[in-house]
């Protein structure tokens, strides 16, 4: 029966017994009706819902959440302004290190614009290995060369012979502290009507900008530092593999000298590294079909502005480098190997940056702009590299 037939029939005998008792007979009849209306009921239940599972629903759209950009605009106010608000307090600099005249740890959208720029700078930066670290607190980095122990062959139930243990050297890195446009370094200044002009990328400007002024300083020092007060440079001391003759300039049999003597083991991610005179000069080498033993990185050799290849290794080029002197051994123009295994950059993540909105403004209209960031490098295997230098 349908869900009305089962009330009617209750309302029916509701109607027989409305003055007196029901007889057994129709109790008997009422609690059968009630027992199918409660299952009509359940089966109507159970049809609504799975009317829901199966109709196809409207689409919604649902946006992404939103990302919290508070610090970011906060902070390309400040860069704008040179006036902190409550939301920049937490990008107050805590390391030590910090400048005495204030300024900000840069967010991390600032700190990676940095970063990328100074990667674009090309040269050693990009083929070294490279840590990153929270504080510039001094870290004693091993270094080792383990080209020269091999395994053995131990007989069953033998033992193995001792020999000399595995030896590191270490090798202290700290943290120097760059700053482009701080004392002594011409700021970099913007105009107060151009900072006023929203459509002005004045985050990237800085960035792109103070990242190239680091850079052109780390980078000399990455090949040529001393040590002392400054990294210790890629080729800073080292005796360098020479020429064989100072009258014909590099040759292709220099070259294949400077491959084999590195390590077979060390020649595998191995790159050249010279600059960009050096390269016009080794551009020239030619095979005996009159070809250039240097090919490009892309297909078209005419267009080519990167480094290339050379003899089946990347060349690098850093403009840090000396240029060829062929008779002279006291100047290594150059480096080949592998030099993610033979040098270490080590930078620490915070990037401080003040901005000067007073001491120009009066007269010049105009806000100053001074980065601080710190870095150190040294040798960590200096067997899985040479110097290439002149003849004696």
């Amino acid at each position: 029966m349908t869900k009305e037939e089962i009330l009617a029939k209750l309302d029916e005998l509701n109607e027989i017994a409305e003055k007196r008792s029901l007889t057994d007979d129709e109790f008997e009849s009422a609690k059968d009706l009630e027992t199918q209306l409660k299952r009509a009921n359940e089966t109507e239940e159970f049809r609504a819902r799975h009317a829901v599972y199966v109709t196809p629903q409207a689409t919604v759209h649902v946006a992404a959440p939103k990302e919290d950009d508070t610090l970011e605009r906060a902070f390309t106010a400040y860069l704008r302004t040179g006036q902190a608000n409550a939301d920049l307090t937490e990008l107050r600099a805590q390391s030590e290190g910090t400048p005495s005249a204030g300024g900000y740890t840069v967010p991390d959208g600032f700190r990676t614009k940095i970063i990328d720029r100074m990667k674009a700078f090309g040269g050693i930066a990009n083929v070294a290995e490279t840590i990153n670290t929270e504080t510039g607190q001094s870290l004693e980095w091993p270094t080792v060369d383990d080209t020269a122990n091999v395994g053995e062959i131990v007989a069953e139930g033998g033992t193995f012979a001792s020999g000399a243990d595995l030896t590191f050297g270490t090798a202290s890195l700290g943290a120097y502290t760059y700053t482009a446009g701080g004392a002594g370094n011409n700021p970099l200044r913007v105009s107060i009507e151009l900072l006023q002009d929203s459509a002005f990328d004045i985050e990237s400007f800085v960035a792109r900008k103070l990242g190239e002024r680091v850079a052109r300083l780390q980078s000399t020092h990455l090949v040529t530092g001393s040590g002392t007060g400054q990294p210790k440079g890629l080729i800073h001391g080292k005796t360098g593999v020479e020429l064989a003759d100072d009258t014909d300039g590099v040759t292709y049999d220099d070259l294949i000298t400077f491959i084999h003597s590195v390590d077979p083991s060390y020649r595998n991610g191995a790159v050249w590294a010279f600059n960009d005179q050096s390269l016009a000069a080794i551009k020239k080498i030619k095979d005996s079909h009159g070809d250039p033993i240097w090919r490009p990185a892309d297909a078209d050799m005419a267009t080519s502005t990167g480094g290339g290849v050379l003899l089946g290794y990347p060349v690098v080029v850093d403009q840090a480098f000396a240029n060829i002197d062929v008779d002279n051994n006291t100047v290594n123009w150059g480096a080949f190997g592998n030099l993610a295994e033979g040098y270490v950059i080590r930078r620490v993540r915070d990037i401080q940056l003040i901005v000067d909105p007073i001491t120009r403004m009066a007269s010049n209209r105009e806000v100053q702009y001074a980065v601080y960031a710190r870095m150190d490098a040294v040798p960590q295997n200096p067997h899985a590299y040479i110097a290439l230098t002149g003849e004696q």
